[in-house]
């Protein structure tokens, strides 16, 4: 398995902050809050790879491995 790398880390540091703070909550304010967080840490992320972000915490109930869900 190899090491992810430093913006791999970032992205699910905003995933995992997103998820457990936006549990429950509508799709577009999770989709907001990515946005807000990637925004934060100066990451670019397209609209669909928020909107795979969006669907999988919503889906996996917040335990999601943004790497697997972006393909990375």
């Amino acid at each position: 398995m190899t090491e992810p790398t430093a913006q791999q880390e970032v992205i699910q540091a905003v995933v995992d902050r997103v998820s457990a703070y936006q549990d429950g909550a509508p799709e577009e304010t999770v989709a907001s809050e990515l946005r807000k967080g990637f925004d934060e840490a100066e990451v670019e992320m397209t609209d669909d790879q928020i909107a795979a972000l969006t669907s999988a915490i919503e889906t996996n109930a917040g335990d999601v491995d943004a790497a697997e869900v972006l393909g990375a």
